[in-house]
């Protein structure tokens, strides 16, 4: 994730509305508001496997 990502209003608004009414989203909305939360949430970290160790 960027340091200047923010949550647009539109999506503020979205959120707002699943908030107080859950079923007065459409599925494409919905759609649109996870996406908007997975692009800001942090990065993973790639865990690395653990190497056999040699003998």
């Amino acid at each position: 994730m960027a340091q200047n990502e923010k949550t647009s209003a539109r999506v503020s608004s979205i959120a707002s509305k699943a908030l107080q009414n859950p079923s007065s989203l459409s599925p494409s909305v919905i759609k649109e508001l996870a996406a908007s939360v997975l692009t800001q949430s942090p990065d993973r970290q790639q865990s690395q496997q653990p190497q056999p160790q040699k003998k």
